[in-house]
């Protein structure tokens, strides 16, 4: 059976589609269909629609921001839905763009990794995109992948959070985090940089107090977050 939501989409685009259907099927993913003018979904292959529990015309009928709220985590979508913006701005032909996404599905309590890609399916006569076309793979919860996304989740909230204090910081000071976090001592910095332990004993101090860091862990934390290290 071929599910197409046929109210939002004009002749060429429903052929366009149903010319593809068999194939979405067989992929092993959900398969989703965009209009990138509003974001709202004018197709999910069957894997897409079990797992929601709902019909295509069901999803169809749901607004961008039902349709989000309700599947999508908030926190890590903010990261993502500019990329895909920027990405659509672009309008690159051969481009695909990968991210994360969490999401939670009905009678389920965890959120679920996704390894999406997402391309432009189709652009209008004046050659600017209306259909995009992304596919969402789950990751296994003990699978590496997962872990790294979750990583990467928590460093891009640290950097929101924390940019201000971050920004506080001179070339020198900066220089100086990456070398405590990597683990080396007063001496070890002062003789790699030329100067006096006593100054390296001083930026110490002025890092911590302009990043209200109180532990060797915390100091890590933003280098690893801001690429120190």
């Amino acid at each position: 059976m071929i599910t197409i939501c046929k109210s939002k989409i004009i002749a060429d685009v429903h052929s366009l589609i149903s010319g593809h259907v068999n194939t979405f099927n067989q992929i092993p993913g959900v398969v989703i269909i965009h209009e990138t003018v509003n974001w709202t979904v004018v197709y999910m292959n069957e894997r897409g629609l079990k797992q929601l529990g709902l019909s295509l015309e069901e999803v169809c009928s749901m607004t961008n921001t039902d349709y989000y709220s309700r599947y999508f985590n908030e926190k890590d979508a903010k990261d993502y839905v500019q990329k895909i913006a920027a990405f659509m701005h672009t309008n690159n032909r051969e481009d695909t763009l990968s991210y994360y996404q969490q999401l939670k599905f009905p009678d389920v309590d965890n959120w679920v990794w996704h390894l999406s890609s997402t391309k432009i399916f189709m652009r209008n006569h004046s050659g600017e995109p209306v259909l995009s076309l992304t596919i969402s793979i789950p990751i296994d919860a003990m699978h590496h992948m997962a872990a790294k996304a979750e990583r990467l989740l928590k460093e891009n909230d640290f950097l929101r959070n924390n940019y201000a204090s971050f920004s506080k910081l001179s070339k020198r000071e900066k220089t100086i985090l990456r070398e405590i976090a990597l683990g080396r001592s007063s001496i070890e910095i002062a003789d790699k940089l030329y100067i006096a332990t006593t100054t390296v004993d001083t930026h110490r101090r002025n890092i911590r107090n302009k990043l209200h860091a109180k532990s060797h862990f915390e100091i890590s934390q933003y280098a690893r977050a801001f690429d120190l290290i």
